[in-house]
């Protein structure tokens, strides 16, 4: 069984403001005070991380995500609860957080190490690596008040990961990145996570957190709101995003006997009662396809209130969350006006099925807009589930298949 790196018990954090300066010396002496005013930014949150887990934390801006890092670095103290660290953590919490703007990048790289804990003579033998893998060139040795956020972020990630901790905590920091420095940076992590160290990621970036981490803790307003798989509280967290704009909705989630997560949210004005994968020719219901055939995806909603525009969204993700396509009939300008309480509207969507091996779902959306923030009639992830086979097709690998041919020329040395 892996070892608990990380164990976090009933920590909460209050900020208070106290009726005058005695009632704050009260307070600093133990004793009684008056409190003016008082903010809670974590109520009770309790979560223990193993070795080599990945474990995402997320929230809308102002959730109580960041203070809860603090807390778990040792920068801010709980007011209740205990947090035990077993293992060294490296942490990057906020852009340019301990470094000096008019040192140059190297210098900020000792100084930062420094404060990490590790002797100079160590520093000197990790520098080339961390010059290496932060890519600034000359502007390592130029100040760091000249570089751009992305430098930045590159320069804080090369120290950070110099040495492989036991816990490393990734709070943002990456967004600011190009998207080249980003994908370098998750192939370290993912790296760090296979030998042993705990990842402890705070991102809106869904995708690395389906691709990435183990567990998923959703904060809301200071306290946990949900925690378990990736996909349940990704999906989760989405229709609540929507919930929030959309008052009536609900939400509801089932896992099938196949794994896959449905999660169901909306107001229900209008519903998906069926939908279907077929064979374009036969119109044979199909619930494995091959790869190249031609499919379509038939869809039958039915209206339970007066909608004057709906539309209709499609998603096909694999099984690993990623999203293969979407769209939807806002974009292709087939939005359906004036509907009643009643009516039944049939959607088709024709398609070559130039898919990958493997297995594969469909999410609708009912909305009377490009997204479902405005108004969210029912959101369906997972709704249709299908596998796609390879009978006839080169090998490949992959989620897409390229109807592609190589073409080679071979040419021989005049002889002679």
């Amino acid at each position: 069984m892996s070892r608990v790196v990380l164990s976090v018990k009933g920590v909460s954090k209050r900020y208070a403001k106290y009726s005058s300066l005695t009632a704050r010396l009260l307070h600093w002496a133990g004793l009684p005070a008056r409190v003016a005013y008082e903010y809670w930014a974590n109520r009770e949150i309790s979560f223990d991380v193993l070795a080599g887990q990945a474990v995402a934390i997320i929230g809308q801006n102002g959730a109580g995500k960041s203070t809860l890092l603090k807390m778990i670095t040792g920068t801010v103290r709980p007011t209740n609860g205990t947090i035990a660290v077993n293992g060294r953590i490296s942490a990057m919490l906020e852009l340019g957080l301990g470094f000096n703007p008019e040192f140059t990048g190297r210098q900020n790289a000792f100084m930062a190490g420094g404060l990490m804990g590790f002797s100079g003579k160590v520093l000197e033998e990790l520098m080339p690596g961390i010059e290496s893998f932060a890519e600034i060139g000359d502007f390592f040795d130029q100040p760091l008040r000249i570089y751009s956020s992305g430098m930045q972020a590159r320069l804080a990630f090369a120290v950070a990961t110099a040495v492989r901790p036991d816990i490393l905590i990734v709070d943002e920091i990456l967004s600011v990145g190009d998207s080249y420095f980003q994908h370098k940076s998750f192939d370290r992590i993912r790296e760090f996570k296979a030998l042993g160290t705990s990842i402890i990621l705070v991102t809106h970036g869904m995708g690395d957190v389906r691709s990435l981490c183990d567990q998923v803790i959703l904060i809301d307003k200071g306290q946990v709101l949900k925690q378990g798989a990736a996909d349940e509280v990704v999906d989760f967290y989405n229709a609540m995003i929507a919930l929030k704009e959309n008052e009536q909705a609900s939400i509801e989630q089932k896992r099938t006997q196949q794994g896959w997560l449905q999660t169901k949210s909306g107001k229900g004005t209008a519903s998906v009662r069926s939908v279907v994968l077929k064979d374009q020719q036969s119109q044979a219901v199909l619930s494995t396809a091959q790869v190249g055939q031609a499919l379509e995806i038939f869809c039958e909603v039915e209206v339970f209130g007066e909608i004057a525009e709906l539309v209709l969204g499609l998603m096909i993700r694999d099984k690993q969350g990623s999203i293969i396509w979407g769209s939807n009939t806002w974009y292709t300008k087939q939005v359906v006006h004036d509907l009643k309480a009643g009516d039944v509207v049939k959607y088709v969507y024709a398609f070559s099925g130039n898919l990958g091996a493997g297995s594969y779902a469909v999410t609708t959306a009912l909305t009377s807009a490009e997204t479902h923030l405005e108004e969210n009639f029912e959101w369906s992830d997972n709704l249709l589930v299908f596998d796609v086979v390879n009978i006839d097709k080169p090998e490949f690998i992959g989620s897409a298949w390229l109807q592609g041919n190589f073409q080679i020329t071979r040419s021989q040395p005049n002889s002679g």
